[in-house]
């Protein structure tokens, strides 16, 4: 469940600035499950229930869009460099956020949403959801290193990784190169990158083609579309069925 800000809910439900929304909190106008706030930096999930001068806010839409990332965007609503953001492909009327990151160089499908309890279910790693990627590394795998990605790997951090899924799907010994299809059911920052620095293999290209039970091998790189309801149910269907395991 995503907390945030109290001023900034109430700004981004269109009643006032976030400035004037601290005047209101100040002023002691904002309640929150009944109870008046004053206090700068209260912080509220979608469960709470905000009325400002005994007026119940509305609740923003919640959204949902499945966005096909390309190469040299950011995962981020904000950056400081002024790099491209994967927000900035989604033209919709409601704050978004990714829900989890595909880094810098890399391509493939990512879910965009303004429900941050949606976003700790898909990203929480007590979940276990699965995610494919298709990878293409400099060098060929070895029987060793497939089992080694199916055992677990110890990281550059010290952890070992979640046992994984690996499928070789091409490779070409003269040219040093192959390609593979493997399923992982964690979200560490980088991993398959740092999976494979630790294989001593540099990755050349890394696109995510499933995300849980989601897939889209007709959406361009570039474009997006909604998420089916059906998918959103799928997906917090998985995500339970994970914890438990």
């Amino acid at each position: 469940m995503k907390a945030e800000r109290l001023q900034k809910v109430i700004a981004q439900a269109g009643i006032a600035s976030r400035r004037k929304a601290e005047e209101l909190i100040s002023a002691g106008k904002v309640k929150v499950n009944g109870q008046t706030v004053s206090v700068l930096g209260t912080t509220v999930t979608n469960k709470d229930v905000i009325t400002v001068n005994d007026k119940p806010i509305e609740k923003e839409e919640l959204v949902y869009y499945l966005v096909n990332k390309p190469r040299k965007y950011v995962c981020t609503a904000d950056d400081e460099h002024n790099r491209d953001k994967i927000v900035d492909l989604v033209d919709c009327p409601q704050r978004i956020f990714p829900v989890g990151r595909l880094d810098y160089d890399s391509t493939g499908l990512i879910i965009l949403t303004n429900d941050g309890d949606f976003d700790n279910m898909l990203t929480h790693p007590k979940y276990h959801l699965p995610k494919t990627y298709k990878v293409t590394i400099k060098g060929v795998l070895t029987k060793k290193d497939m089992q080694d990605i199916r055992n677990g790997i110890i990281l550059d951090d010290g952890i070992k990784t979640l046992p994984a899924t690996v499928r070789m799907i091409n490779y070409d010994i003269e040219a040093q190169r192959c390609s593979f299809e493997i399923i992982i059911y964690e979200g560490r920052n980088r991993q398959i990158r740092r999976m494979m620095e630790a294989l001593g293999y540099e990755v050349k290209k890394l696109h995510r083609s499933c995300f849980g039970c989601v897939k889209d091998d007709n959406l361009a790189i570039g474009s997006y579309r909604r998420l089916k309801p059906h998918e959103i149910k799928m997906l917090k269907t998985m995500a339970n069925e994970g914890e438990k395991k």
